[in-house]
């Protein structure tokens, strides 16, 4: 019995969650899962650090480059690891290589026409690398230095380091630090760093934008470069305590992971719509208002936790997907997808929440066009919990005016006055397992009471919201709305009749064997993947055939 309902908690993957219910029991969602090394060792700390580079330098070190990634607190990193050197007496030369970036001036010049200009959430594709950043005659002096210090051996070991650090191209040895993109999320939102070569903290929504759009696509570059040079790779999470791996134990680790089911690293973030049930079933931090989000495999943002001995350390996916695409793509998917994962997984909880805004995802030509994206968001909504009378809008309603609803939107916005969504929007009940599949140009939301699979492909920000109830973000501000982008996509023709007749999914039964059985849910010509059902009582076995398979448990 629920203690505080007097409702008998069923399963809520099989049963609607009684209403009453405001407390929902912790489950055996594990929240950091993590991949175990068969061999490879994780060390911690800069005493460890340290030691290497003293077991180093009889081999014949004398140039150390530190490169890294964006949101690297590069001087408590040198700090610590020099006073490391120091108990081993082994004294170095230091240069910082953000001492040869452009002038902030110079740098917003570059990377200005692809920003967006005055949108406050969209930009293109930086299709340049870090170099562009750095000063060209700056960065040969330095080369020429780190040339002198290799041929001197009498002299000091000399250590580079910084962000863009390994663009110099010599040294005796290569680190990288990498840190997950949650926490470079989280240093922003603090204030505590800036975009490359800024003198000063932007707000958030500033230095995500830019990161997103011209920072990360310029350092994943240098990244994808630099990892099969990396000597010793470097978790920076723990800031006082970093996790490290030689580099050849970790691109054996990723040879490995390469050839065998893994999970993602979660994370989580509350929103101004979000729920009660992830909170309580997957244990999360009680003290939060609300879990809106659990990011299970968004991959521009998610990583992967190795272990060995108890040692632990984290690597952004991209570093396996530079390493390994073909094997874990299949070879006609790395094809077409590159170093790009197509496919994410996402939990939406509006359980005791609210409506999501009211969105629409770009069509192809249009995402292509504006934003530098090769392909679109086609998703689908795979419910896996709900309360009773859950629906999920999809679609317009038959006796939708577009122009009224685009017009009742744009008055919401000037007077403050709610919008009668359910006049507009098509709304269908949702129990668990159902399927509504959001193909490109689909309006959409999930309504209050659903704990939501989110299957989609990967184009990860591009979200026209049309409708936001005049809610206000955790911080106070009301979220930003994309009225004429949203129309601009929007495909009319979709309403009741015909969502209902191609959007709500019918379990066909495709294969079975003893103790199981297989359903196709989603087959549609106009996306890339398929969504397959595996109802199992005993040990299940597929072949892959060469393609690449996520999979989620959504019940048992």
């Amino acid at each position: 019995m629920n203690k505080h309902t007097g409702d008998i908690i069923l399963d809520p993957f099989i049963a609607l969650l009684p209403e009453r219910m405001r407390s929902f029991p912790r489950g055996p969602f594990d929240t950091a899962p993590a991949f175990k090394l068969n061999k490879g060792k994780i060390e911690k700390g800069y005493k460890v650090l340290a030691a290497k580079i003293t077991a180093s330098i009889p081999k014949g070190l004398k140039v150390l480059m530190i490169d890294g990634y964006q949101g690297i607190k590069w001087n408590e990193f040198q700090s610590e690891l020099k006073s490391a050197l120091k108990e081993k007496a082994i004294t170095a030369n230091w240069m910082d290589i953000s001492e040869c970036l452009l002038s902030q001036e110079e740098i917003d010049k570059k990377v200005e026409p692809f920003l967006g200009g005055d949108d406050p959430l969209f930009g293109t594709h930086y299709p340049f690398g870090a170099e562009t950043f750095f000063d060209a005659k700056k960065i040969a002096e330095y080369r020429i230095k780190a040339s002198i210090a290799r041929s001197d051996r009498a002299g000091k070991l000399l250590i580079i380091y910084g962000t863009g650090a390994g663009l110099l191209e010599l040294w005796d040895e290569l680190w990288y630090i990498d840190i997950p993109k949650d926490l470079i999320q989280e240093y922003a939102r603090k204030g505590e760093i800036k975009n490359i070569g800024s003198d000063s903290v932007q707000s958030f929504g500033n230095i995500y934008k830019r990161s997103y759009f011209v920072e990360w696509q310029a350092l994943n570059r240098l990244k994808k470069q630099l990892l099969p040079s990396t000597d010793y790779f470097i978790d920076f999470q723990d800031t006082l305590n970093p996790s490290i791996i030689s580099g050849d134990d970790f691109r054996n680790a990723l040879h490995e992971i390469s050839e065998t089911p893994f999970r993602l690293r979660p994370w989580f973030f509350p929103g101004p719509w979000g729920g009660k049930f992830m909170q309580g079933h997957m244990g999360l931090d009680p003290d939060q208002p609300n879990y809106a989000w659990s990011f299970e495999m968004i991959v521009p943002e998610n990583g992967v936790i190795l272990e060995n001995d108890g040692g632990k350390l984290e690597f952004s996916f991209d570093c396996l997907m530079y390493q390994e695409n073909k094997r874990v793509l299949g070879a006609d998917a790395a094809k077409q997808f590159k170093y790009e994962w197509p496919i994410r997984l996402d939990y939406l909880d509006t359980i005791d929440g609210g409506n999501l805004s009211t969105q629409v995802h770009p069509r192809p030509d249009y995402i292509r066009q504006k934003f530098g994206e090769t392909y679109t968001q086609d998703e689908t909504y795979y419910i896996v919990a709900a309360k009773p009378d859950a629906q999920v809008y999809l679609g317009l309603t038959e006796g939708c005016d577009p122009e009224e609803f685009k017009s009742a939107l744009l008055k919401s916005i000037e007077t403050g006055k709610e919008v009668d969504i359910d006049k507009f929007v098509n709304k269908e009940p949702s129990k668990p397992h159902d399927l509504f599949c959001i193909p490109n140009g689909t309006v959409h939301c999930s309504g209050e009471g659903n704990l939501v699979l989110e299957i989609s492909a990967t184009p990860y920000i591009f979200t026209f919201k049309i409708y936001d109830y005049l809610r206000r973000d955790l911080e106070g501000n009301l979220r930003p709305i994309n009225i004429e982008r949203g129309f601009e996509n929007i495909r009319l023709e979709r309403r009741t009749n015909w969502v209902r007749q191609n959007l709500l999914a019918k379990p066909v039964l495709i294969n079975e064997g003893k103790g199981w059985k297989e359903y196709g849910l989603y087959n549609k010509p106009f996306t890339f993947y398929n969504i397959n059902r595996v109802e199992f009582e005993r040990l299940y076995e597929t072949n892959t055939n060469g393609n690449a398979f996520a999979t989620n448990l959504v019940e048992g």
